[in-house]
């Protein structure tokens, strides 16, 4: 049997706080919720993946002290450059964006990263073969070929 990655588990300093911050930033919903001796889990799914992936989150951890060059991260795909450029404005207002929108070649895209509340990066991007932007990806790849 192949195995399959359902999850992603993080801790976090503040649980009610990160999992505001993947609702609001990332579109998650709360498909899980318990208490697991004194910390708080919870699973987060994009609606109509819960049976899929979904980032669990237990409370009671210390924060992420990444460094700088540490590209660590979550990846979520946005639909347009124009998503990736909203997200990171938000985020600059909100202080917590780390690294601004650049476009980067085949395979990376178009992309931005931000900090969640216990200091772990998050990306959102456009144009990698993964995700929404996936197809519109390879159209543009296939004009530049062209060209």
């Amino acid at each position: 049997m192949q195995p399959n990655l359902t999850h992603v588990a993080i801790h976090a300093e503040d649980l009610a706080q990160c999992v505001a911050f993947y609702q609001s930033y990332c579109s998650m919903a709360v498909c899980h919720r318990r208490d697991d001796q004194g910390a708080g889990v919870v699973w987060l799914a994009e609606p109509g993946r819960e049976s899929e992936l979904i980032i669990v989150i237990i409370g009671g951890g210390s924060a992420s002290d990444q460094k700088d060059g540490d590209f660590s991260h979550l990846g979520f795909a946005v639909e347009s450059r124009e998503q990736v450029d909203a997200i990171a404005a938000r985020a600059k207002r909100e202080g917590c964006l780390v690294w601004p929108p650049r476009q980067e070649a085949q395979p990376v895209g178009y992309f931005c990263g931000i900090r969640d509340p216990n200091g772990n990066c998050v990306e959102f991007s456009f144009g990698q073969p993964l995700g929404p932007g996936a197809r519109e990806s390879e159209i543009e790849a296939e004009a530049q070929t062209q060209d």
